[in-house]
């Protein structure tokens, strides 16, 4: 393990040996082993009790000593494998423990590593405890991907320390399909607060114009628009989180819990009156004038970007690089194609031009809702996930809604829907139906492109083949906005390339 990056840090205490084991729990992923070492009462079972109680997210999870057994299995959020070597006979003996196979399928938590140090894998983490005065010195030797996810974890700590929330418990909350995750964070005062883990990352690869991806996309890249958005929903009345602290340069948010139901049942169907409440919502916000240019600290001014063409268009292209050459075996569009394609979608943007146009949230759909039930009107339904916003087509956020990417919308909740969503814009006066449903089919088409891409590219460039259960789902939706006159030459060329069958 020579010239592997060194973490050291001084744990006064039993109850901080206790909170960093919990910690390290927010930092291991499946493959990690972490080896163990220390002299006698160092706190090597102390630290992994904390640890397997954390992952389990159970105070009160037994824990017994593998010290006769050599290995205790625990079924966890990540599967963890608790080995104990001091009473093993042979290093050899490790595989037929199943120490490989357990490896592969998640962590491995290995005490008196020493006992077989030739078998376990290099990349290992490798944790000494010594005891210092009263307390307790940790020294961490470990790759640097692994060190780096430690490294997270004990900024997070500091941050938390700061906040003023000393000796908070923190437990893994979610992770969702971009690179941010979220933990909950228990101060002792009864309430949940949420954790947004969001680092910074490097500029990737340009994609057009000299341009990364986020940049053309306009996805968020710190957490700047997502405190100019929560703040403009908060001061209109939406329930937006509250934000207690926020570290900019680390990308690390401290919000308030909006709380845990959704709009789905408990067999993740929908549930009709939380998704009119939430369209509801919508339609309360369409109405609205919301600033382009925000302030959000006295230096720092958001300007929401323009859904303009370059994103709708660099969306879309998903379909080309990704959806084809993996409905086709690996081949292609042809150049014809990737021509007749964009060309049609230039078109239909330039429909776009007369539209109505305001705030959209962009992920407007259940796994981004929070259910309210003790709360009324606008506050029932809780936003997140909206540091992407844009101003452009309302109609894009009822069409997220409406066909909800991640759950089927029956078709008649989603006329049911739609006809709520229309009666309450009508009342406004002004409102052009027409042109906005014409807006909406290209929207819906545009979002639904998009998606059949981002499956595929979620399987095969990220490794997360689940999303994949999402496409019949985003072809059918797909389908029903094909079905508008305007989008004819659209739904003509999908038919050609085989996205959708030729009776849509």
């Amino acid at each position: 393990m020579s010239g592997t990056p060194v973490i050291s840090l001084f744990l006064k205490d039993e109850a901080e040996t206790i909170r960093f084991g919990e910690d390290l729990a927010l930092a291991l992923k499946r493959g990690d082993c972490l080896a163990l070492s220390g002299d006698l009462g160092a706190g090597k079972s102390s630290l992994a009790r904390a640890f397997l109680r954390a992952m389990a997210d159970d105070d009160e999870l037994d824990v017994p000593s593998p010290t006769f057994t050599l290995v205790q299995a625990y079924d966890l959020r990540i599967p963890v494998a608790h080995f104990d070597l001091y009473r093993l006979g042979d290093p050899a003996e490790l595989t037929e423990l199943g120490f490989d196979e357990a490896l592969q399928d998640g962590i491995c938590l290995v005490e008196w590593p020493e006992m077989a140090s030739d078998e376990l894998p290099a990349d290992r983490i490798a944790l000494k405890l010594e005891h210092e005065g009263l307390g307790r010195r940790v020294t961490i030797a470990a790759p640097e991907k692994q060190a780096a996810r430690i490294r997270r974890v004990l900024a997070i700590r500091d941050f938390i320390d700061t906040a003023g929330y000393t000796n908070a418990k923190r437990r893994f909350l979610t992770g969702d399909a971009s690179l941010r995750a979220y933990e909950a964070v228990y101060a002792g005062d009864g309430n949940r607060r949420v954790l947004m883990d969001w680092p910074p990352l490097p500029e990737g690869p340009p994609v057009l114009d000299g341009k990364p991806y986020p940049k053309v996309a306009h996805i968020a890249e710190n957490a700047y628009p997502f405190v100019a958005v929560a703040n403009v929903l908060r001061q209109e009345g939406f329930a937006a989180p509250e934000i207690y602290q926020v570290d900019y340069d680390q990308g690390i948010l401290l919000l308030e819990d909006l709380g845990t139901d959704g709009v789905l049942d408990l067999q993740g169907q929908p549930i009709a009156d939380r998704y009119r409440a939430s369209v509801a919502c919508l339609a309360h916000l369409h109405s609205l004038t919301i600033p382009q240019d925000i302030r959000v600290t006295d230096s720092h001014v958001h300007h929401i970007p323009d859904f303009d063409r370059t994103a709708m268009k660099m969306e879309v292209r998903l379909v080309l690089d990704w959806h084809l050459p993996w409905k086709r075996g690996r081949t292609a569009a042809s150049g014809a194609e990737r021509d007749e394609y964009l060309a049609i979608w230039d078109r239909l943007i330039d429909e776009l031009e007369a539209s109505e146009k305001s705030l959209l949230l962009r992920d407007f759909h259940s796994p981004n809702i929070i259910w309210r039930d003790n709360e009324r009107g606008i506050a029932r339904v809780g936003l997140i996930d909206f540091q992407d916003a844009m101003i452009g087509p309302t109609a894009y956020d009822l069409a997220s809604i409406v066909q909800d990417a991640r759950v089927t919308v029956p078709p008649d909740l989603f006329r049911q829907l739609m006809d709520d969503y229309l009666s309450l814009r009508r009342t406004e006066g002004g409102f052009d139906e027409a042109r906005f449903l014409k807006s909406w089919a290209i929207m819906s088409a545009q979002r639904n492109c998009k998606l059949a891409g981002l499956w595929v590219r979620l399987m095969q460039r990220d490794g997360k083949p689940g999303y994949m259960r999402h496409m019949p789902r985003t072809l059918s939706y797909l389908s029903v906005a094909l079905e508008h006159e305007t989008l004819a030459p659209l739904r003509d060329w999908c038919v050609r390339a085989g996205i959708v069958p030729s009776e849509s």
